[in-house]
């Protein structure tokens, strides 16, 4: 990373976001893997989803909100119809809303079970699920994880820079960033989605890291090995999201009016529903995250989904349950909270960003940050 390029964004964000970065409070509604339905013909928690963004609304604490991705279950299809609904839905939210995508929206369209298709051995070609009515294939592009995540990118991201929600807040995107202070890597340029802000002492980054699918190796479509567009996503993508983080952390070690860094993601690379060996591909963001808050010093806390169920812990502690899926790391100074979901009751966590708070590694605080439930009736 060129100094000069630090040099210059870092006198963007000072100057862009001096309000956002004093040393007033800020409360954060977090949530994500929402909503799932058991069927593709299940929308009770979509029916849902309009009384709970009210319920985020109606807090007068709240004035930002994180969707950790997931926006339907994997038993459901990936259609642009439904993609649009979801989006339409959100414009709900009186808040800015930073949105990062999870597996089901693109990297797992490809699944038969998605709506996708199956690789045919005995014809070498895959057979794509069709819709028994039209007999034309169900999902958006016959599931084909790079125009899905496009797709995303086109009703979600419109404008880089810039989040959703009614009141709009500016954000930095590497697709704003790319283009001017990294040419060396011109397909960053891509990554719209990968922001990075700084509020109330916090600095905030978000990255394109979906869960369940062993960061997108598992093979598309069962077939027999990995395409070539499929190799490229997983390169271009690491690089882009590993180069992203590089530059948040950088950026918050040459501030030390920055308290704290919060990482925004989907995947719980912890995740052990199907062994260790299921989440070596994301031992490069765990090596990345370990040294960068080693060298910061700070508190960094990690939001993720993708697991479902509620947990607040530190993985890189040593002494982590789930230790051995990447053993050999002792990071006291970090913490993972996966948020709840996919069943009811539908449930957000309430975060508090407070610069001037210090408190120690816990379940429910820790430096800057504390949080707590916040469980639908």
């Amino acid at each position: 990373m060129r100094l000069l390029s630090l040099i210059a964004l870092a006198a963007v964000l000072t100057v862009g976001l001096t309000a956002a970065a004093s040393a007033r409070p800020l409360t954060v509604a977090v949530y994500g893997d929402a909503p799932y339905g058991t069927s593709p013909t299940d929308t009770a928690q979509k029916n849902a989803t309009p009384a709970f963004i009210a319920s985020i609304n109606a807090d007068p604490d709240v004035s930002l909100v994180l969707n950790v991705g997931d926006i339907h279950s994997g038993k459901q299809f990936c259609t642009q119809a439904y993609d649009q609904e979801i989006s339409d839905l959100w414009s709900q939210f009186q808040d800015p809303l930073v949105y990062t995508p999870g597996d089901n929206e693109w990297t797992d369209c490809n699944k038969k079970a998605q709506g996708g298709g199956l690789y045919n051995p005995a014809t070498g070609q895959i057979d794509y699920e069709v819709d028994p009515a039209t007999g034309n294939p169900i999902d958006y592009a016959k599931g084909d994880p790079i125009a899905n995540l496009d797709l995303i990118r086109s009703i979600y991201f419109p404008q880089p820079g810039l989040t959703l929600g009614a009141r709009k807040q500016l954000v930095l995107s590497q697709a704003q960033y790319a283009p001017i202070f990294d040419r060396a890597h011109p397909a960053d340029a891509k990554y719209v989605e990968n922001v990075l802000w700084a509020q109330s002492g916090v600095l905030f980054v978000a990255i394109n890291l979906p869960g369940g699918s062993n960061n997108d190796t598992d093979v598309w479509y069962k077939a027999p090995a990995q395409t070539l567009a499929q190799q490229q996503e997983i390169a271009e993508r690491n690089g882009a999201d590993l180069r992203w983080l590089d530059l948040a952390f950088n950026l918050a070690k040459l501030d030390r009016g920055i308290k704290g860094v919060a990482v925004v993601a989907q995947a719980d690379m912890w995740d052990n529903e199907f062994g260790p060996a299921h989440e070596a591909a994301y031992e490069p963001y765990v090596q990345a995250l370990a040294s960068h808050t080693t060298d910061l010093g700070r508190p960094v806390l990690m939001f993720n989904g993708d697991s479902h169920v509620y947990l607040s812990d530190n993985p890189l502690s040593g002494s982590y349950a789930l230790d051995f899926i990447h053993p050999g790391y002792h990071v006291p100074n970090f913490h993972q909270v996966v948020v709840h979901g996919s069943t009811f009751p539908l449930e957000w966590l309430k975060v508090t960003v407070d610069p001037n708070a210090n408190h120690p590694n816990g379940p429910s605080a820790f430096g800057p940050f504390s949080w707590e439930r916040e469980i639908q009736p």
